[in-house]
């Protein structure tokens, strides 16, 4: 008990788990991945896995941390987002409540999974009786736009991703709708900074596939939006383009070199705002 535990999802893109699960496996008590027995995504589709990617996962697993948790994930009854919820949840029953509940998803990639580890064990307390004290702890996200030109256009604001929890209720992905404690961590989120046919699976198969509204206005604008234009657009986010403003520009087309590249230091809210939100949270939970 009282362990970190990490949990991932498999499916069409499997492939970026390879880049996902390293920067985690050190600092992870154990690791978990989640794949329908059937080969479902949340919608229904089936997909493939090259039966390489086990051979990968099973060289790399030298410390014998990872296990595969094969169950019946896809519920018909339900929509995408419903069948990611679930899924969540029953993933989060199998890394054992009264552990922290981390659950990355394979296109994040944590740049300082040991800094993260440092900030839930302040929390540790909250272990106890979880359900009665239901806590999720937030990181930062970098979202990864389009790779273009030799670099990648990003998202200029980092956004809120609630990446670990002490108990599984969740209502929205990995969201339970509880207090929130905010934490100095990024991922880089590789979202939907992929090639097009990669992109439009995902927009069908996702838990969000029924919230984006113009698909194809979506796209045209991905597919248009370059190095030499970026600055005099704004609004690209999927579902409510607002919430994406502005794009910035970072040099290097791997997440080795992004990682290299970019100033995190700017991105990074700062521990000011970071403190006022969490004592904002502090006291709308306080009677709760």
């Amino acid at each position: 008990m009282k362990k970190i535990h990490v949990g991932f999802l498999l499916s069409y893109d499997y492939d970026k788990l390879k880049k996902s699960i390293p920067p985690v496996y050190q600092e992870a008590d154990a690791i978990f991945i989640a794949i329908d027995y059937k080969s479902r995504t949340w919608s229904g589709e089936t997909f493939e896995v090259d039966p390489a990617f086990f051979e990968w996962l099973k060289e790399f697993d030298i410390d014998n941390k990872i296990q595969l948790y094969k169950d019946d994930f896809y519920d018909s009854n339900l929509i995408a987002i419903e069948n990611d919820n679930r899924e969540r949840h029953m993933l989060s029953l199998k890394m054992g409540i009264g552990n922290w509940l981390v659950q990355i998803d394979s296109d994040e990639y944590f740049v300082d999974f040991a800094n993260f580890v440092k900030d839930l064990r302040r929390f540790d307390s909250y272990l106890d009786n979880p359900e009665e004290k239901n806590i999720q702890i937030a990181a930062f996200l970098i979202n990864l736009y389009k790779y273009t030109d030799n670099g990648v256009l990003f998202i200029k604001k980092a956004t809120r991703g609630v990446i670990a929890t002490n108990y599984p209720n969740y209502k929205v992905a990995r969201n339970t709708r509880k207090r929130i404690v905010y934490t100095q961590n990024i991922l880089l989120h590789e979202s939907i900074a992929r090639d097009e046919a990669e992109l439009v699976l995902k927009l069908d198969n996702w838990g969000h596939n029924i919230e984006v509204q113009d698909k194809e206005a979506f796209l045209d604008k991905w597919r248009t939006t370059n190095k030499s234009n970026y600055k005099i657009r704004e609004n690209f986010f999927y579902i409510e383009p607002e919430k994406w403003k502005h794009l910035e520009f970072c040099e290097g087309n791997t997440i080795e070199k992004i990682r290299t590249n970019i100033n995190l230091d700017r991105i990074m809210p700062s521990k000011f705002f970071i403190a006022k939100k969490n004592l904002g949270q502090y006291f709308k939970y306080l009677f709760k």
